[in-house]
């Protein structure tokens, strides 16, 4: 009986191979055949899969179901453009037979699908072929979008328009192009002027508009592109324009003077951009500055220089902008008075705190045309904590210096007492002519000439870890005290200890104190020992002070102290420890756990 089925089945295929027809037919009548000679049940059915003919884009879900007593291990989906090389989408062993199907990494073209099940109860494979369907992911990809005759800018974005000074009854020339394989249509929207251009296609596309719609405002606008394709796909950009027919305005233009009046013949104009508005237009590209009616000089800075002669001087100025659109002319008026004071320089003596006596303080000042007032002009002084801001802290004012004119003294007590603060100083200097200048203040630092500290390198313990209580086992701390310049006179240094978990009112011990003899610091060192026995068991701090009572007034009190850490613990000499030697079975237990480890990594 199987025999005559056989025969049966190559009958009908050679009949089918002598009747002309498409090679999906014969793929699909082929398949529909080997279900005949199949022993499973088992059909396979697209429960979401294209249709005959369908377009596809993006990612697509592809769902299966199974019909039939037959039992379903796995399905393998693959898909194929000419019905003989089949390439793997997915290869599903378990439901929900769900799968995805990325059409962005196929060509455009004409598909098919190929699912095969296997059935373990026959062990036999079951296929079935999808209708032919379509892939379409081609977006219309726009290589150009511009527009002619660009005055300023380039229209890449919002703050950078293209600008025109096109008449309102003016043209805008728009140009485009795109590549797609089924280019429809494009239309142009947000553009100046009532109206919008007609669509650049169907049946003709021009690419491109000669947009005029005969009342171009003056303002922005952001003309975008859509490009549309027989897919129903699109793309879109978009450019950023401008018109601006209207020239920029000056603002108020400062000189230096509120009254008009300078001192000086050179005259800086500032707010020659910044102070120019040009409203929503293109914006400003440069000024043009006249000098009493002459000729026009150009500048695209803020600011400008003028050398003047004495007397009283008109500068008219203008502004054009980026399209070319000049602005109306406005004026200002300069006064120039070249008589004035010109400033010199500080002399002030060296003042630290072993000055005794006045120090002297001195402003250079100069006048050309009138001279210096010596009897009108003055210095001032005060005494200020940081050496910033214009009023003295310390003294809280300024105070009259106690000589006459720029060329003064001043005077105290104990220069020893101003340590660290600072002597602040300004000059008021006025001429005959009646114009005056305030020097701006500058500060001189009083300053302490000596300087006391532990060289770090030669400052330490012997011992870190000694026993408590034993005075064999003690530390021996050695500090070498330096100084930065000959001292004469007498220094208190400690050695103190505290416990290194302490609280915070727990004071320092002092285990010693020691005053060093006047001149012993006149080579500008000392190395000093000393012995410390740790009275318990646990860390302790040790430090070595120099001028704990800070009798001393130095140039850096911060650098002081010295800090060290000892520890006072019951050591052993010899610590016993038994030897390792793993056993052999040790060693196999680690192998088997190592084995069994790697093979779940793999796994």
């Amino acid at each position: 009986m199987r025999a005559v089925v056989t025969a049966s089945i190559m009958c009908l295929l050679m009949v089918i191979a002598s009747i002309p027809n498409t090679d999906n037919e014969v793929t699909h009548l082929t398949n529909e055949l080997n279900k005949f000679d199949s022993n499973s049940d088992v059909v396979i059915s697209y429960s979401n899969g294209p249709t005959a003919g369908q377009s596809l884009t993006g990612v697509y879900t592809l769902s299966f179901s199974f019909s039939g007593t037959g039992t379903v291990t796995s399905l393998d989906v693959e898909i194929s453009d000419d019905s003989t090389t089949w390439s793997n989408v997915a290869t599903l062993t378990s439901s929900p037979w769900v799968t995805y199907l990325d059409t962005t990494t196929f060509s455009n073209g004409a598909y098919e699908l190929r699912a095969t099940a296997y059935d373990s109860t026959v062990s036999e494979n079951v296929v079935e072929i999808s209708p032919s369907f379509n892939i379409d992911n081609q977006v219309p990809v726009i290589t150009a979008f511009s527009v002619s005759n660009i005055e300023y800018g380039t229209g890449a974005s919002a703050s950078d328009r293209a600008w025109f000074s096109t008449a309102a009854d003016g043209v805008l020339e728009f140009s485009w192009n795109a590549v797609d394989d089924d280019l429809l249509r494009a239309t142009l929207t947000n553009v100046p002027g009532p109206g919008t251009p007609s669509s650049d296609g169907p049946s003709t596309i021009n690419y491109g508009w000669d947009w005029s719609s005969g009342d171009f405002s003056e303002g922005t606008w952001n003309p975008r592109l859509t490009v549309y394709d027989n897919s129903g796909l699109t793309a879109t950009q978009t450019m950023f324009i401008g018109i601006d027919r209207t020239g920029p305005s000056i603002g108020t233009i400062s000189t230096g003077s509120s009254t008009g009046w300078v001192t000086s013949s050179s005259v800086t104009l500032t707010g020659l951009l910044n102070t120019v508005d040009d409203g929503l237009g293109s914006g400003v590209a440069f000024t043009e500055i006249s000098l009493d009616d002459t000729t026009w000089t150009q500048t695209n800075g803020d600011s400008y220089s003028l050398t003047l002669s004495d007397g009283v001087h008109t500068i008219s100025l203008r502004a054009t902008d980026n399209v070319g659109n000049v602005g109306p002319i406005s004026q200002v008026t300069i006064q120039v008075d070249t008589e004035a004071p010109v400033e010199g320089q500080w002399n002030v003596d060296e003042i630290t705190t072993a000055l005794i006596g006045a120090a002297s303080v001195e402003f250079l000042a100069s006048d050309f045309t009138s001279g210096v007032d010596i009897t009108s002009s003055y210095i001032e002084y005060g005494f200020d904590s940081n050496g910033f801001g214009q009023t003295p802290d310390i003294s809280g004012t300024w105070q009259p210096s106690m000589g006459t004119g720029l060329d003064s003294t001043v005077a105290q007590s104990s220069w020893a007492t101003k340590s660290r603060q600072y002597l602040m100083l300004r000059a008021t200097v006025m001429d005959l002519a009646g114009n005056t200048i305030q020097t701006n203040p500058v500060f001189y630092q009083i300053l302490p000439s000596i300087d006391f500290e532990w060289n770090l390198t030669e400052t330490n313990i012997d011992r870190l870890v000694v026993k408590p209580g034993d005075n064999t086992g003690n530390v021996t701390v050695t500090g070498l005290l330096e100084v930065n310049e000959n001292y004469g006179g007498s220094v208190t240094v400690r050695l103190e200890a505290a416990p290194a978990d302490r609280f915070a009112n727990v004071a320092w011990t002092i285990i010693e104190s020691r005053t060093l003899d006047a001149g012993l610091m006149t080579d500008k060192s000392e190395l000093l020992t000393w012995n410390y026995t740790v009275p318990n068991e646990g860390q302790y701090d040790l430090r070595l002070v120099i001028d704990p009572n800070n009798v001393i007034d130095e140039y850096d009190e911060g650098n002081n102290e010295n800090y060290m850490v000892v520890t006072g613990a019951s050591v052993s000499s010899v610590i016993n420890a038994p030897s390792f030697m793993p056993s052999i079975g040790a060693i196999f237990a680690c192998a088997f756990i190592i084995t069994f480890i790697q093979r779940n990594t793999r796994d």
